[in-house]
């Protein structure tokens, strides 16, 4: 069964470990003012005035290729024109393991068959058929909805040591609306959970120990955890790996792997790990400076609708960090973060430095946006 984002992780969040690291980042945040803020000024920019300025370095402008006569790779159809044939691909190894046809119908969509497979199995005591029972009556797949019903199966299923329904049962007791609520029996749940091998009950036992030991002892406690939901693909997993990677005293291959696992998170959607890769790019943080990659990766976290992003992105487009300078594409991303309540003097000050026509143009754009 498809895995669910835990809601337990929205309870707890990521608060403990963004406070947890908030000392060791100031520096970094710092260094974003000083690329992207431009200081007092900022305040003096005018029409005339949209090429990088106040920065420590020279900044380069994303400039297009100057030559014509570059052409896609023919790549493997170059074989088929000097008549050579490309190997047979070797034989299809048989599956060797049990099939569960209850699991393979509920797979394919055919959910009333799932029940009717898994339920005689799941009243035999059998785990894995007891958490598909529960699965199907708790989403009303196939049968009519019952999450009483489905609260039944998953305890059983939990009693009898399937990850999944311990996992499940956990946040039905943390939650406490079908099931008395008892944080004890759901942490206890999560931890079995947990070292069973379910993902997100890792992820939610690295949260619970950080929240139980805020600081770096409880980060490092909670490492391991972190890590092994990170493997298995959590987001929010591999955005906490990168940022301890990155900010506590670990050894130089884990250190060199932090921005490798938030470009992990990121491409996964994870909005912060979008904004802080941009962050990490520009500032050659956990890595050397990319300015056109970091421009590129705060346009995305900014269309998603992450307001900093947004705001960051216009300065962006304002000193030509890794783009060439737009004064109307930086108006609009200045205008959207506004209206969000993200105020900037120095970002005001430009606004009403450019044409009327491109403020114009820049809120007609705004209007227009929609976050994707």
């Amino acid at each position: 069964m498809t895995a669910k984002r835990s809601i337990w992780a929205g309870l707890l969040g990521l608060a403990a470990l963004l406070a947890a690291l908030h000392g060791a980042q100031a520096a970094s945040t710092d260094v974003m003012q000083r690329m992207l803020g431009g200081g007092d000024e900022s305040r003096a920019i005018k029409r005339d005035r949209l090429a990088p300025t106040g920065n420590a370095e020279a900044l380069p402008a994303l400039n297009s290729p100057q030559k014509s006569d570059i052409a896609p790779s023919g790549g493997l159809s170059l074989l088929a024109r000097m008549g050579a044939s490309l190997p047979d691909l070797p034989p299809e190894k048989p599956f060797q393991g049990k099939v569960d046809d209850a699991y393979g119908a509920y797979q394919r969509g055919y959910y009333l068959e799932a029940m009717d497979l898994a339920l005689p199995r799941a009243q035999k005591g059998e785990s894995a058929a007891q958490t598909l029972v529960a699965e199907l009556l708790n989403n009303g797949l196939g049968v009519r909805r019952n999450p009483k019903d489905a609260v039944f199966w998953y305890e059983q299923a939990a009693r009898a040591g399937d990850a999944n329904a311990q996992f499940k049962y956990a946040l039905m007791l943390m939650d406490g609306g079908l099931v008395a609520r008892d944080k004890k029996k759901a942490d206890d749940m999560m931890w079995q959970a947990a070292r069973g091998g379910n993902p997100q009950a890792q992820f939610n036992v690295a949260q619970i120990l950080v929240a139980a030991k805020p600081g770096p002892d409880g980060l490092t406690e909670a490492l391991p955890w972190y890590e092994k939901a990170a493997a298995k693909g959590v987001p929010d997993a591999e955005y906490a790996v990168a940022q301890i990677y990155a900010n506590l005293p670990v050894d130089a291959e884990k250190k060199a792997a932090a921005r490798g696992w938030l470009l992990k998170a990121a491409k996964s959607g994870f909005d912060t790990a979008l904004f802080d890769l941009a962050v990490w790019n520009i500032n050659g943080v956990a890595g050397p400076r990319d300015y056109e990659t970091g421009f590129q990766w705060m346009k995305r976290a900014a269309n998603r609708g992450h307001v900093l992003a947004q705001n960051k992105l216009a300065h962006l487009y304002v000193y030509a960090i890794g783009t060439r300078p737009d004064p109307v594409e930086a108006a609009k991303w200045y205008v959207l973060s506004r209206r969000a309540g993200f105020a900037d003097l120095d970002l005001e000050d430009f606004f009403l430095g450019i044409e009327d026509e491109q403020q114009k143009e820049a809120i007609h754009r705004a209007n227009q946006f929609r976050a994707r």
